[in-house]
Protein backbone atom coordinates (compact mmCIF):
# COMPACT_ATOMS: atom_id res chain seq x y z
CA UNK A 1 0.00 0.00 0.00
CA UNK A 2 1.28 3.45 -0.89
CA UNK A 3 2.60 5.51 2.04
CA UNK A 4 0.56 8.72 2.39
CA UNK A 5 2.45 11.94 1.79
CA UNK A 6 3.15 14.32 4.67
CA UNK A 7 1.63 17.74 4.03
CA UNK A 8 2.26 20.70 6.35
CA UNK A 9 -0.11 23.69 6.41
CA UNK A 10 -0.72 26.65 8.69
CA UNK A 11 -3.31 29.31 9.33
CA UNK A 12 -2.68 32.92 10.31
CA UNK A 13 -2.23 32.40 14.07
CA UNK A 14 1.53 31.73 14.18
CA UNK A 15 3.12 31.48 10.75
CA UNK A 16 6.72 32.03 11.99
CA UNK A 17 6.43 28.88 14.13
CA UNK A 18 5.02 26.90 11.18
CA UNK A 19 7.87 28.08 8.97
CA UNK A 20 10.39 27.00 11.61
CA UNK A 21 8.77 23.55 11.79
CA UNK A 22 8.92 23.28 7.99
CA UNK A 23 12.62 24.12 8.12
CA UNK A 24 13.28 21.34 10.65
CA UNK A 25 11.26 18.87 8.55
CA UNK A 26 13.01 20.06 5.38
CA UNK A 27 9.72 20.34 3.54
CA UNK A 28 7.88 23.45 2.29
CA UNK A 29 4.64 24.72 3.76
CA UNK A 30 1.92 23.65 1.33
CA UNK A 31 -0.11 26.36 -0.36
CA UNK A 32 -3.23 27.40 1.53
CA UNK A 33 -5.11 30.68 1.24
CA UNK A 34 -6.93 31.90 4.35
CA UNK A 35 -8.57 35.23 3.64
CA UNK A 36 -11.60 37.35 4.47
CA UNK A 37 -14.66 38.47 2.56
CA UNK A 38 -15.55 42.15 2.86
CA UNK A 39 -17.98 41.42 5.71
CA UNK A 40 -15.30 39.57 7.72
CA UNK A 41 -16.31 36.00 6.87
CA UNK A 42 -13.36 33.61 6.59
CA UNK A 43 -12.58 32.10 3.20
CA UNK A 44 -10.25 29.11 2.76
CA UNK A 45 -8.90 27.60 -0.42
CA UNK A 46 -6.43 24.69 -0.56
CA UNK A 47 -4.09 25.13 -3.53
CA UNK A 48 -2.56 21.63 -3.27
CA UNK A 49 -4.01 18.19 -3.95
CA UNK A 50 -4.28 16.46 -0.54
CA UNK A 51 -6.35 13.39 -1.45
CA UNK A 52 -5.20 10.52 0.77
CA UNK A 53 -2.43 12.61 2.40
CA UNK A 54 -1.49 13.02 6.07
CA UNK A 55 -2.34 16.68 6.64
CA UNK A 56 -0.77 18.47 9.62
CA UNK A 57 -2.24 21.89 10.29
CA UNK A 58 -0.41 24.26 12.69
CA UNK A 59 -2.83 26.69 14.32
CA UNK A 60 -2.68 27.75 17.98
CA UNK A 61 -6.02 29.16 19.10
CA UNK A 62 -4.51 32.27 20.66
CA UNK A 63 -5.62 35.90 20.39
CA UNK A 64 -7.73 36.85 18.56
CA UNK A 65 -9.09 33.59 19.94
CA UNK A 66 -12.48 33.43 18.24
CA UNK A 67 -11.00 34.38 14.85
CA UNK A 68 -8.33 31.69 15.11
CA UNK A 69 -10.78 29.03 16.33
CA UNK A 70 -13.08 29.76 13.37
CA UNK A 71 -10.12 29.69 10.98
CA UNK A 72 -9.15 26.27 12.31
CA UNK A 73 -12.68 24.90 12.03
CA UNK A 74 -13.12 26.11 8.46
CA UNK A 75 -9.69 24.80 7.43
CA UNK A 76 -10.53 21.39 8.90
CA UNK A 77 -13.80 21.31 6.98
CA UNK A 78 -11.97 22.22 3.78
CA UNK A 79 -9.46 19.37 4.22
CA UNK A 80 -12.23 16.88 5.03
CA UNK A 81 -14.10 17.84 1.85
CA UNK A 82 -10.83 17.60 -0.11
CA UNK A 83 -10.60 13.91 0.92
CA UNK A 84 -7.41 14.20 2.97
CA UNK A 85 -6.39 10.82 4.39
CA UNK A 86 -5.72 11.91 7.96
CA UNK A 87 -6.18 15.43 9.36
CA UNK A 88 -4.15 16.33 12.45
CA UNK A 89 -4.44 19.85 13.85
CA UNK A 90 -1.25 20.83 15.70
CA UNK A 91 -2.55 23.16 18.42
CA UNK A 92 0.48 24.35 20.43
CA UNK A 93 -1.79 26.56 22.54
CA UNK A 94 -5.38 25.43 23.10
CA UNK A 95 -7.61 28.41 23.77
CA UNK A 96 -10.60 28.03 26.12
CA UNK A 97 -8.73 25.30 28.03
CA UNK A 98 -9.13 27.22 31.31
CA UNK A 99 -12.89 26.77 31.06
CA UNK A 100 -12.63 23.05 31.80
CA UNK A 101 -15.22 22.81 34.60
CA UNK A 102 -18.13 24.61 36.19
CA UNK A 103 -16.89 26.69 39.11
CA UNK A 104 -20.23 28.47 39.61
CA UNK A 105 -23.84 27.61 38.71
CA UNK A 106 -24.98 28.17 35.12
CA UNK A 107 -21.50 28.35 33.60
CA UNK A 108 -20.43 26.60 30.35
CA UNK A 109 -17.60 24.11 29.94
CA UNK A 110 -16.19 25.85 26.90
CA UNK A 111 -13.14 23.60 26.56
CA UNK A 112 -15.50 20.67 25.87
CA UNK A 113 -17.53 22.72 23.38
CA UNK A 114 -14.42 23.64 21.36
CA UNK A 115 -13.26 20.00 21.46
CA UNK A 116 -16.62 18.86 20.04
CA UNK A 117 -16.42 21.44 17.25
CA UNK A 118 -12.90 20.41 16.24
CA UNK A 119 -13.87 16.75 16.15
CA UNK A 120 -17.04 17.41 14.16
CA UNK A 121 -15.14 19.65 11.71
CA UNK A 122 -12.88 16.77 10.72
CA UNK A 123 -9.93 16.37 13.11
CA UNK A 124 -8.80 12.73 13.21
CA UNK A 125 -6.50 13.33 16.18
CA UNK A 126 -5.20 16.37 18.09
CA UNK A 127 -1.69 17.35 19.13
CA UNK A 128 -1.30 19.90 21.94
CA UNK A 129 1.39 21.25 24.24
CA UNK A 130 0.81 21.84 27.96
CA UNK A 131 -2.97 21.85 28.19
CA UNK A 132 -4.13 23.92 31.15
CA UNK A 133 -5.75 20.84 32.67
CA UNK A 134 -5.06 17.20 31.83
CA UNK A 135 -8.74 16.28 31.80
CA UNK A 136 -9.23 18.34 28.63
CA UNK A 137 -7.83 15.32 26.75
CA UNK A 138 -10.94 13.42 27.76
CA UNK A 139 -13.19 16.02 26.16
CA UNK A 140 -12.23 14.78 22.69
CA UNK A 141 -13.79 11.78 20.96
CA UNK A 142 -10.59 11.43 18.91
CA UNK A 143 -7.06 10.55 20.14
CA UNK A 144 -5.09 13.38 21.75
CA UNK A 145 -1.29 13.52 21.80
CA UNK A 146 -0.39 15.77 24.73
CA UNK A 147 3.28 16.64 25.28
CA UNK A 148 4.75 18.86 28.01
CA UNK A 149 7.17 21.65 27.18
CA UNK A 150 8.53 21.57 30.75
CA UNK A 151 11.70 19.63 29.84
CA UNK A 152 12.57 22.25 27.22
CA UNK A 153 12.26 25.01 29.83
CA UNK A 154 14.11 22.91 32.43
CA UNK A 155 17.03 22.40 30.05
CA UNK A 156 17.37 26.19 29.74
CA UNK A 157 17.36 26.54 33.55
CA UNK A 158 20.04 23.83 33.88
CA UNK A 159 22.24 25.85 31.50
CA UNK A 160 21.90 28.82 33.88
CA UNK A 161 24.03 26.83 36.38
CA UNK A 162 21.90 27.63 39.42
CA UNK A 163 23.14 25.49 42.36
CA UNK A 164 20.43 22.80 42.84
CA UNK A 165 20.81 22.87 46.63
CA UNK A 166 20.06 26.62 46.61
CA UNK A 167 17.22 26.49 44.08
CA UNK A 168 13.50 25.98 44.69
CA UNK A 169 10.83 25.37 42.06
CA UNK A 170 7.61 27.16 42.93
CA UNK A 171 4.11 26.26 41.79
CA UNK A 172 2.07 29.50 41.63
CA UNK A 173 -1.07 27.59 42.67
CA UNK A 174 -2.16 24.22 44.03
CA UNK A 175 -3.39 23.07 40.60
CA UNK A 176 0.12 23.28 39.11
CA UNK A 177 1.88 21.14 41.74
CA UNK A 178 2.31 18.11 39.47
CA UNK A 179 3.95 20.27 36.78
CA UNK A 180 6.27 21.84 39.39
CA UNK A 181 7.24 18.45 40.83
CA UNK A 182 8.29 17.20 37.40
CA UNK A 183 10.25 20.40 36.77
CA UNK A 184 11.98 20.18 40.18
CA UNK A 185 13.00 16.58 39.45
CA UNK A 186 14.46 17.69 36.09
CA UNK A 187 16.78 20.26 37.69
CA UNK A 188 17.28 18.56 41.09
CA UNK A 189 15.69 21.35 43.14
CA UNK A 190 13.27 21.45 46.07
CA UNK A 191 9.59 22.42 45.85
CA UNK A 192 7.40 25.21 47.20
CA UNK A 193 3.74 26.07 46.59
CA UNK A 194 1.90 29.38 46.58
CA UNK A 195 -1.65 29.10 47.89
CA UNK A 196 -3.90 31.74 46.37
CA UNK A 197 -7.53 32.47 45.70
CA UNK A 198 -9.24 33.94 42.64
CA UNK A 199 -12.02 36.37 43.57
CA UNK A 200 -12.77 36.82 39.84
CA UNK A 201 -11.30 35.83 36.45
CA UNK A 202 -7.79 37.20 35.70
CA UNK A 203 -7.35 38.17 39.36
CA UNK A 204 -5.44 36.35 42.10
CA UNK A 205 -4.52 36.98 45.73
CA UNK A 206 -1.62 35.21 47.46
CA UNK A 207 -2.69 33.64 50.77
CA UNK A 208 0.34 31.61 51.88
CA UNK A 209 3.65 30.13 50.68
CA UNK A 210 4.24 26.49 51.57
CA UNK A 211 7.92 25.48 51.63
CA UNK A 212 11.32 27.02 52.30
CA UNK A 213 12.30 29.82 49.91
CA UNK A 214 14.54 31.89 52.19
CA UNK A 215 17.84 32.78 50.50
CA UNK A 216 17.13 30.57 47.47
CA UNK A 217 16.88 31.08 43.73
CA UNK A 218 13.14 30.70 43.07
CA UNK A 219 11.89 29.39 39.72
CA UNK A 220 8.15 29.82 39.26
CA UNK A 221 6.63 27.30 36.83
CA UNK A 222 3.23 27.62 35.16
CA UNK A 223 1.54 26.72 31.87
CA UNK A 224 0.83 30.30 30.78
CA UNK A 225 1.23 34.00 31.47
CA UNK A 226 -1.96 35.85 30.59
CA UNK A 227 -2.30 39.22 32.33
CA UNK A 228 0.80 38.41 34.46
CA UNK A 229 -1.02 39.24 37.69
CA UNK A 230 -0.46 35.84 39.32
CA UNK A 231 3.19 35.53 38.33
CA UNK A 232 4.19 39.06 39.39
CA UNK A 233 2.28 38.96 42.68
CA UNK A 234 3.78 35.55 43.38
CA UNK A 235 7.29 36.87 42.70
CA UNK A 236 6.66 39.80 45.06
CA UNK A 237 5.49 37.40 47.79
CA UNK A 238 8.60 35.21 47.31
CA UNK A 239 10.92 38.22 47.67
CA UNK A 240 9.03 39.21 50.82
CA UNK A 241 9.70 35.72 52.20
CA UNK A 242 13.44 36.09 51.64
CA UNK A 243 13.96 34.55 48.21
CA UNK A 244 16.93 35.80 46.20
CA UNK A 245 16.57 35.95 42.43
CA UNK A 246 13.12 35.01 41.11
CA UNK A 247 12.62 33.55 37.62
CA UNK A 248 9.47 32.50 35.76
CA UNK A 249 9.12 29.58 33.33
CA UNK A 250 5.85 29.42 31.41
CA UNK A 251 5.01 27.63 28.17
CA UNK A 252 2.40 29.96 26.69
CA UNK A 253 3.13 33.71 26.56
CA UNK A 254 -0.44 34.94 26.10
CA UNK A 255 0.57 38.41 27.43
CA UNK A 256 -2.80 40.13 27.30
CA UNK A 257 -3.85 43.47 28.77
CA UNK A 258 -1.25 44.94 31.17
CA UNK A 259 0.99 41.85 31.10
CA UNK A 260 4.05 43.40 29.43
CA UNK A 261 4.19 46.46 31.67
CA UNK A 262 3.63 44.29 34.77
CA UNK A 263 6.49 41.99 33.79
CA UNK A 264 8.78 44.90 32.94
CA UNK A 265 8.13 46.57 36.31
CA UNK A 266 8.25 43.33 38.33
CA UNK A 267 11.03 41.90 40.50
CA UNK A 268 11.39 38.94 38.14
CA UNK A 269 14.96 38.63 36.86
CA UNK A 270 14.08 36.57 33.75
CA UNK A 271 10.87 35.28 32.18
CA UNK A 272 11.40 32.15 30.07
CA UNK A 273 8.62 31.23 27.63
CA UNK A 274 8.16 29.40 24.33
CA UNK A 275 6.86 30.47 20.93
CA UNK A 276 3.61 28.46 21.01
CA UNK A 277 1.92 31.87 20.79
CA UNK A 278 3.26 34.48 18.37
CA UNK A 279 4.98 37.26 20.35
CA UNK A 280 5.29 40.54 18.42
CA UNK A 281 8.49 42.57 18.74
CA UNK A 282 6.88 45.25 20.91
CA UNK A 283 6.18 42.62 23.59
CA UNK A 284 9.70 41.14 23.55
CA UNK A 285 11.12 43.02 26.53
CA UNK A 286 14.70 42.46 27.71
CA UNK A 287 13.59 40.20 30.57
CA UNK A 288 11.82 37.84 28.15
CA UNK A 289 13.63 34.75 26.79
CA UNK A 290 11.76 32.91 24.04
CA UNK A 291 12.57 29.23 23.34
CA UNK A 292 11.35 27.55 20.16
CA UNK A 293 9.12 24.47 20.25
CA UNK A 294 9.63 23.95 16.50
CA UNK A 295 12.04 20.97 16.92
CA UNK A 296 9.60 19.33 19.33
CA UNK A 297 6.65 19.81 16.96
CA UNK A 298 8.70 18.53 14.01
CA UNK A 299 9.61 15.33 15.89
CA UNK A 300 5.98 14.83 16.92
CA UNK A 301 4.74 15.26 13.35
CA UNK A 302 7.21 12.66 12.07
CA UNK A 303 6.22 10.24 14.87
CA UNK A 304 2.52 10.58 14.05
CA UNK A 305 3.09 10.33 10.29
CA UNK A 306 5.16 7.16 10.72
CA UNK A 307 2.76 5.72 13.33
CA UNK A 308 5.56 5.76 15.89
CA UNK A 309 4.93 6.04 19.62
CA UNK A 310 4.59 9.52 21.08
CA UNK A 311 5.66 8.04 24.42
CA UNK A 312 9.12 7.65 22.87
CA UNK A 313 9.05 11.41 22.36
CA UNK A 314 8.22 11.83 26.06
CA UNK A 315 11.21 9.67 26.99
CA UNK A 316 13.56 11.63 24.74
CA UNK A 317 12.32 14.88 26.30
CA UNK A 318 12.90 13.68 29.82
Amino acid sequence: MKQPRLRLFCGNANRPLAEAVATYLEIPLSDLVVGRFSDGEIHVQIKTNVRGDDVFLIQPTCAPVNENVMELLIMLDAFKRASAGRIVPIVPYYGYSRQDKKTRPREPISAKLVADMLTHAGADRIFALDLHAGQVQGFFDTPVDHVPAGPLLAEHVRKMKLPPEDTVVVSPDVGGVERAITFAECIGATLAIIAKRRPRPNSAEVIEIIGDVDGKHAVMVDDMIDTAGSITEGAKALIARGAGDVYACCTHAVLSGPAVSRLQDSCLKEIIVTDTVYIPEEKRIDKLTVLSVAPLLAKAIVSIHEDDSISNLHERLF
